[in-house]
């Protein structure tokens, strides 16, 4: 356990190589999950916890930790399985996510692996807790489950979608209406808050899952003789996906002559380690830590406002 400690916040070299370090654990049973390391701030004993009233039943208490008071949410509950049991001798993976820490309540944590975004996967349709997963991978021959923790937190405590009054007006919807924006993000959750609040502006949507799907999208378009960067306003688009993730979306992006100059926002719950200087070494335009819709809505509008000047 101590060396997986040590290991957690020595990870930056991996951005932009379309590579990923995954954290394994498991809740209740054999079943081997993983979360990104960048996700990950602490990993530490249980500590005590005190009981939140009328909080979800997901959330076990909230801890004391560093100063600050973080909850601590049971993955296994939160998953549909049964609680953890024996919550002294569980372990809690402290991460932060869309700007908010938590922790999450898991039975054991077990090492770190090197990992390829080409190796995860979509997670196969059947599985029993899809609803609760973005992606799958193969470890020494066991099926690894990454959790889509967006979907959780969402369900937990949800977060405000609608755009605050003040910021689109008639002549903003008029002009949005002219523009179409690339969404890209492997959770159903992120595309479909990202999608409502593009279209409360009055943008055309298309939406796709990860940056292998979006790149073959742009090469496709570019093929049939339509310019991309006059059909797309803009491209806002995850970093962590299955398959290519964001940074390696981008750096194809601009190496391609028909795509360069597409507008690109890296839009990403990897808010608490994201590196800026990643966003100018890829060649995107932008980097927004989700979700907030107006920031958002502001930051599109400028931009097709721009375009159309």
């Amino acid at each position: 356990m101590a060396g997986v400690l040590d290991t957690v916040n020595q990870r930056t070299q991996l951005v932009g190589e379309n590579r990923l370090e995954l954290l394994l654990f498991r809740l209740n049973g054999k079943q081997v999950y993983g979360i990104n390391v960048f996700k990950v701030k602490e990993v530490l004993q249980c500590p005590k916890l005190t009981t939140m009233p009328h909080s979800s039943k997901v959330v076990r208490g909230v801890a004391h930790i560093r100063g600050g008071t973080i909850p601590i949410l049971d993955l296994g509950l939160a998953t549909g399985e049964s609680p953890m049991p024996d919550i002294e001798t569980c372990f809690v993976i402290i991460t932060e996510y869309n700007r908010r820490i938590q922790g999450f309540l898991v039975r054991g944590v077990e090492r770190i692996v090197n990992m390829n975004w080409s190796d995860i996967q979509p997670p196969p349709k059947g599985l029993s807790n899809d609803n609760y997963l973005t992606a799958v991978c193969q470890v020494d021959k066991e099926m690894v489950e990454i959790i889509d923790v967006e979907q959780i937190l969402s369900e937990v405590a949800p977060t405000r979608q609608e755009i605050s009054a003040g910021i689109v007006d008639d002549d903003v919807q008029e002009n949005a209406r002219q523009h179409h924006i690339l969404i890209v993000d492997d959770s159903s959750v992120a595309r479909k808050q990202i999608k409502r609040c593009m279209e409360q502006v009055g943008f055309k949507t298309t939406v796709l899952c990860d940056g292998r799907e979006a790149l073959t999208f742009l090469q496709d378009m570019a093929g049939e003789g339509k310019d991309p960067c006059e059909e797309l306003s803009m491209i806002i688009s995850d970093i962590e996906m299955p398959e290519m993730d964001g940074y390696t979306l981008t750096r194809a992006i601009r190496d391609d002559s028909r795509l360069a100059d597409l507008f690109i926002l890296l839009h990403t719950s990897l808010s608490g380690v994201f590196n800026e200087a990643m966003v100018k070494k890829v060649g995107a335009d932008g980097f927004l830590a989700k979700f907030q819709p107006d920031e958002l809505a502001r930051l599109a509008i400028e931009t097709v406002q721009a375009k159309s000047e």
